[in-house]
């Protein structure tokens, strides 16, 4: 899946540069959408970020390109690859200035862990055919 991101003065922090929260944020947004439109209907929160790793600083009125990939379904979970690139840069500025996995996990109306479907309700979830489903994890 892929999405785009204005940064505005409001995203700055005091030097000028992208608070990295709202980056965070983003990333978080973006992931939970994917897994939202893989399997509709399910709740789902975040449980993890691998890394927190900001390679580049981002200027006010830059336009971010997120890439996002689902990697892995798990038994209550799911993880997808997400990748942030500077639009409009000449190479090699094109490079991400911030990548990570997003582990989201499904939960119940209390909160609670609760299993995925089974890889045939998943692949209806998915009849998009945008995000093929992957095989389960044990």
């Amino acid at each position: 899946m892929e999405n785009h991101k204005l940064v505005l003065p409001e995203h700055l922090n005091h030097f000028g540069f992208l608070f990295g929260g709202h980056l965070l944020c983003w990333v978080d947004e973006i992931a939970w959408i994917a897994a939202s439109l893989d399997f509709p209907g399910l709740r789902f929160v975040t449980v993890a970020m691998d890394r927190v790793e900001f390679r580049r600083s981002i200027r006010e009125g830059t336009i971010l390109h997120f890439d996002t990939n689902r990697v892995r379904i798990g038994h209550t979970s799911l993880t997808y690859a997400v990748e942030v690139r500077r639009t409009g840069q000449p190479l090699p500025d094109h490079e991400p200035v911030f990548r990570t996995l997003v582990t989201l996990v499904r939960v119940d109306e209390q909160g609670q862990k609760t299993p995925l479907p089974t890889s045939a309700e998943a692949e209806f979830a998915s009849a998009d055919g945008s995000h093929p489903p992957l095989p389960q994890d044990s």
